[in-house]
């Protein structure tokens, strides 16, 4: 990209984001945008293609850190540098700016800041960029597991849509039988001079964009950006113990680099569906057990369920209230140093909905001996006083 074009494009209103958006910000509205405006759903609509293309060049700048300071940094400090012209910048050094001109840049001048931006160092050499490598961009999806998935870890199919170099030309951007030249432009350096009002700055050149090559014949399928959506499926292991709403990044399994660039990652967000009897509480599962009244009154030994395992039995202790919790050790989720969770079992008293004739009798000799009345006295004593 041209200064001009840093300087007079607003890439953050292309995308429909503020000037603070997240880089997951930028890559989500990059994502919806490009879906609806890509040229294979908009068939013949040069409007859309256009739209496409802007979008496209917005995000190529604002999801690459570098790029994205250097064009903040641009449009911050370069409308100072705009014109020449009577009472502009016309007839100044910009080496005496930048220290080049006998004791060097100084520490923290306009000389870093615009070494930066421009591709110059301070003694105002051109540097040289060409294609250099870019890393691949990251890649999202989504998968449900089964509540036992989660827990014990399994290896899933994802199918994935992200750029990749074109399939027709392998990403030369030039169409079969053709190849890319060097850019008689800038012979190959991807960069070119500009003159400023009397400055001279160096820029993304404007016949190559920065690639260092140029298509004559451009490729019908990428249109000669070598880039194109790809579509693939590869099988991703998700470990044991993941958490609904968990999302696990699988190093270099994203999109694929440009000029030997490293891949993106892979970030699949994780949901998972509940389980009839078990529930989650952190890397311990839960689960509630029902118990009889005289279970409960007298104590003894319970059958408890175990995920994937054959019951336990647990000792209950006499006079056990509702909704008391007991720990089993080790039988709860896996963590990520492979030790295991417990398994909290909670216990809920039965009220039995029939009664027979003996079961009656003899719950009311208890009731007898154990009047509830004598259990509210204090309630309704704290209640007339309060």
């Amino acid at each position: 990209m041209s200064t001009k074009d840093y300087l007079e494009k607003d890439y953050y209103k292309s995308l429909g984001v503020a000037k603070t958006a997240t880089q997951d910000e930028i890559k989500k509205s990059y994502r919806k945008l490009a879906r609806k405006y890509h040229p294979d759903a908009n068939k013949g609509d040069t409007e859309a293609e256009e739209r496409f293309k802007e979008i496209s060049e917005a995000y190529d700048v604002l999801s690459d850190e570098k790029r994205r300071k250097e064009y903040d940094d641009i449009r911050a400090y370069g409308g100072a540098f705009r014109g020449g012209g009577p009472g502009g910048a016309q007839g100044f050094d910009l080496n005496d700016l930048f220290g080049s001109a006998g004791g060097g840049a100084g520490a923290g001048g306009l000389g870093d800041i615009f070494g930066g931006l421009f591709g110059r160092g301070a003694r105002g050499g051109a540097t040289t960029t060409g294609r250099r490598p870019r890393r691949g961009q990251d890649v999202e999806s989504e998968v449900t597991l089964t509540f036992s998935e989660a827990l014990e870890g399994i290896t899933v199919p994802l199918r994935l849509s992200s750029e990749a170099p074109c399939p027709t030309c392998r990403g030369t951007g030039a169409k079969a039988g053709t190849l890319p030249k060097v850019c008689p432009h800038c012979e190959g350096t991807g960069q070119e001079t500009r003159n400023m009002g009397g400055f001279g700055f160096a820029e993304p050149c404007s016949r190559c964009h920065g690639r260092g090559m140029v298509v004559d014949d451009p490729c019908g399928t990428c249109h000669g950006s070598g880039r194109a959506m790809s579509t693939r499926t590869i099988q991703a292991r998700v470990p044991a113990g993941v958490k609904d709403g968990q999302t696990i990044r699988l190093k270099g399994k994203g999109a694929p680099g440009e000029n030997g660039g490293p891949n993106g990652d892979l970030l699949v967000k994780l949901k998972v569906t509940p389980h009839p009897v078990f529930g989650r509480d952190g890397d311990n599962l839960t689960v509630t057990v029902p118990v009889t009244f005289p279970e409960a009154t007298l104590g003894g030994e319970i059958l408890v369920p175990v995920h994937g395992g054959q019951p336990v039995k647990l000792r209950i202790p006499e006079g056990t209230p509702n909704g008391r919790t007991f720990r089993v050790r080790g039988r709860g989720a896996t963590r990520r140093d492979g030790t295991k969770g417990d398994l909290l079992a909670t216990v809920e008293v039965q009220v039995p909905q029939k009664l027979t004739d003996e079961e009656r009798e003899v719950l009311q000799r208890f009731a007898q001996t154990h009047r509830g009345e004598e259990l509210r006295d204090d309630l309704v004593k704290q209640a007339k006083e309060g």
